[in-house]
């Protein structure tokens, strides 16, 4: 089943360095279909979707780790057995010294026209994955991919605006 959301809401995260969550929103909590209690302190990849390609959660972690925001489109698993997609931008918090202290998340409904693009890219990408029996030459040959896909347009940054351009392009 899948789960969406308004097109005002807003899910809202954050985590430490480690990604465990510290707060989420009241949206968070009700398309997650998991009270606060069974979040808080917890590793945000909890609601990890197991067709959500490792490779873009790797491309996801490795930007923020470097002190940079992300946008991505992902699929997250409720509590429930729901699912959802969610355009998410991703930013790592700086504490006074210029360290990073956690990250926050800002998530909302993907455009539907993406995601025309993005669920077979996805599709592709895991099935790819899943062709190999070890989990580093599964995710060096799904990252190849999703390179070779965003490559074609610019770069991961320039395709995820493409994909979105239709969205502003309509407001």
């Amino acid at each position: 089943m899948e789960r969406t959301l308004g097109e005002d809401e807003l899910i809202v995260s954050k985590t430490d360095p480690k990604g465990i969550l510290t707060y989420v929103n009241d949206v968070f909590l009700r398309i997650s279909a998991y009270p606060e209690d069974a979040v808080l302190g917890q590793p945000h990849n909890m609601i990890r979707h197991p067709d959500m390609p490792r490779c873009v959660f790797k491309l996801l972690w490795d930007t923020i780790k470097s002190g940079q925001e992300i946008f991505a489109y992902v699929v997250n698993l409720a509590g429930d057995g729901a699912h959802y997609w969610v355009f998410a931008h991703v930013t790592p918090s700086f504490g006074p010294a210029g360290q990073i202290v956690g990250y926050h998340s800002n998530r909302r409904s993907p455009d539907r026209q993406a995601m025309e693009v993005i669920r077979p890219l996805y599709g592709q990408l895991v099935a790819e994955e899943r062709r190999h029996s070890r989990p580093a030459d599964a995710l060096t040959a799904s990252t190849a991919m999703l390179h070779e896909h965003a490559d074609a347009v610019g770069g991961y940054e320039r395709f995820v605006w493409s994909l979105e351009a239709a969205r502003v392009g309509a407001r």
